[in-house]
């Protein structure tokens, strides 16, 4: 009786061949993979390009490069002179040593974020409203620099944080407001009285030249009376001073 009979010798091929298949991965360009073998670490990342992971006795774990730009949740702050704010900010990160990333901490994403937060209320709670306002560069390069000194032992790299938006109270807003508008009238004061000394000094120096110079006065006087014809139509009684008489009979 003839049957349908399958070689042994092909069926373990085809095992072979699928179980190769299988253990084939492809890592991009950006990407590194850390290897265990038999729960130990390999001495050094594969990729990028193709990788053989031969299970059960090797777990891959795929690792990203590539730099993540994290949004920090608005957090809760009092500043140094007790008002109370919401501030976030963006975190700017990427993996340097794919080995560490993966053997000293759980999850370095979730690590990352959780310290940047307790890291920007710690750092923007110590100090003022109007240096939280005005500092905001110093506050990013400090920021930085404690995220990238904390995060160095997971082997990440923190390049930059940015402190993007900062959500004061409606009564702080209103207070800031007031206090603006004050500041410009303060301003518009300030430049209305030394115009008003500029003019007084003028006049004070016209009026030396005028005391030196009868005839300046005698031409400034003519001058008045001109300007006041030209300007109104009903007449001018105006006293003429008797040193203009004889200006007048010539």
């Amino acid at each position: 009786m003839n049957g349908f009979f399958v070689s042994p010798a092909l069926i373990v091929s085809l095992v072979v061949i699928f179980y190769l298949f299988t253990s084939v991965q492809i890592l991009a360009e950006y990407e590194r993979g850390v290897i265990f073998r038999l729960g130990k670490l390999l001495p050094q990342p594969k990729g990028p390009g193709l990788v053989f992971v031969f299970r059960p006795i090797d777990r891959i774990v795929r690792i990203s490069l590539r730099t993540v730009v994290h949004d920090v949740p608005p957090q809760d702050i009092i500043t140094r002179d007790n008002v109370s704010v919401k501030v976030n900010a963006v975190v700017y990160f990427r993996v340097i040593d794919p080995r560490r990333a993966v053997v000293e901490v759980e999850n370095y994403m979730y690590a990352t974020s959780q310290l940047a937060q307790t890291t920007l209320r710690s750092v923007l709670g110590q100090v003022e409203l109007d240096g939280l306002l005005s500092e905001r560069e110093h506050l990013n390069q400090t920021l930085q620099k404690l995220l990238d000194t904390q995060t160095d032992p997971w082997g990440i790299k923190v390049s930059a944080v940015e402190v993007k938006h900062v959500d004061l109270p409606q009564d702080m807003q209103r207070a800031m407001a007031r206090q603006a508008e004050a500041e410009r009238e303060k301003r518009a004061k300030i430049i209305h009285a030394e115009g008003e000394l500029i003019a007084s000094e003028k006049l004070s120096q016209a009026a030396a030249v005028i005391g030196r110079e009868p005839g300046a006065m005698t031409l400034r006087y003519l001058q008045t009376l001109n300007e006041i014809a030209a300007e109104q139509n009903s007449t001018i009684v105006f006293p003429l001073p008797m040193d203009l008489l004889p200006v007048i009979r010539k």
